[in-house]
């Protein structure tokens, strides 16, 4: 019963995902309730009727936990909830009825989707999303009203806001990683190439040197500088990892192409020799990257 009704709802709600939640629920609660109106008798004279009073009720299976799990509606507001599906059922195609639907299912797209995304774009910037200054925003160029500021006002301003957060983003993020490897440089044993790639010799083998279009075996772990641990070969199986030198980053390209088989090496990768600006699994935008390479063999 339960996966009939969801499957069902999902088809009417598919593309527009609208999330009713309750502000100061213990507020609400104190208040007293709205009187609802007792519904009229239910007279089924009919085969038909009563199988659409049927059909009705099997609609509901679920329904209750569908509703808390997906609105976080709390169940002591079903009297609410009834009064809102009544309403919905029997609006006619008013244009006032439609426009009013239209914007509860865009604001639920607002915040379930757009408002996450720009969230996470001005994360870690100097400034951020202030909600309700944005739902203003929104609504003044719905409506065309430039009281604040006239469109192409807004466009140039956002661009600007756009390219200063991401800059003093990325200044922050590559200055950590710049200062680590300053200090790194310094250690015993730490050896920097004209490439600003560091590496520092755990084992050294005594095998063969790889070429970039070898197949090579590795064991390997993968740390952030404030040493979260993000991949290892540990994780995919007991066998090691198996690739080509020009088919990974170029940090570890470089590498292994100077690492005899049987070596074991620590690696600290700039940003501009991992994965850059882009994010990458569990690894941030311009990290610094710190990898225990073990080269097990050259397989022919």
């Amino acid at each position: 019963m339960k996966k009939t009704f969801v499957i069902a709802l999902a088809a009417l709600v598919a593309g527009a995902s609208f999330n009713a939640t309750l502000a100061d629920k213990k507020k609400k609660k104190a208040k007293a309730q709205p009187t609802v109106e007792a519904p009229a008798p239910v007279v089924l004279a009919s085969g038909s009727d009563s199988l659409s009073y049927v059909a009705g009720w099997s609609m509901t299976g679920g329904l209750l936990d569908f509703v808390k799990q997906q609105y976080h509606v709390d169940t002591a507001y079903m009297a609410d909830f009834v009064r809102g599906f009544k309403e919905a059922v029997t609006a006619t195609n008013d244009p006032r009825e439609v426009a009013l639907r239209a914007g509860r299912q865009i604001a639920g797209q607002v915040r379930s989707s757009m408002l996450v995304r720009i969230k996470q774009d001005f994360t870690n910037t100097p400034d951020s999303i202030i909600e309700e200054v944005l739902f203003r925003g929104f609504t003044d160029a719905i409506t065309n009203d430039t009281t604040v500021m006239k469109p192409h006002q807004a466009e140039e301003l956002m661009r600007q806001k756009q390219q200063y957060n991401q800059r003093a983003k990325t200044e922050r993020l590559t200055k950590a990683g710049r200062d680590f490897l300053a200090e790194n440089a310094k250690k015993e044993g730490v050896i920097t190439t004209p490439s600003g790639l560091q590496y520092q010799v755990l084992r050294q083998g005594d095998g063969q040197v790889p070429q970039k279009t070898d197949k090579v075996r590795v064991h390997y772990e993968g740390r952030l500088i404030d040493g979260t641990v993000f991949d290892a070969s540990s994780k995919h199986g007991t066998e090691p990892a198996s690739f080509r030198p020009d088919q990974v980053i170029r940090g570890w390209t470089e590498a292994l192409t100077m690492m005899p088989v049987g070596s074991k090496w620590r690696l600290f990768i700039p940003q501009e020799l991992g994965y850059g600006e882009r994010q990458a699994g569990n690894i941030p935008p311009y990290s610094t990257l710190i990898f225990d390479v073990e080269l097990v063999n050259i397989e022919k």
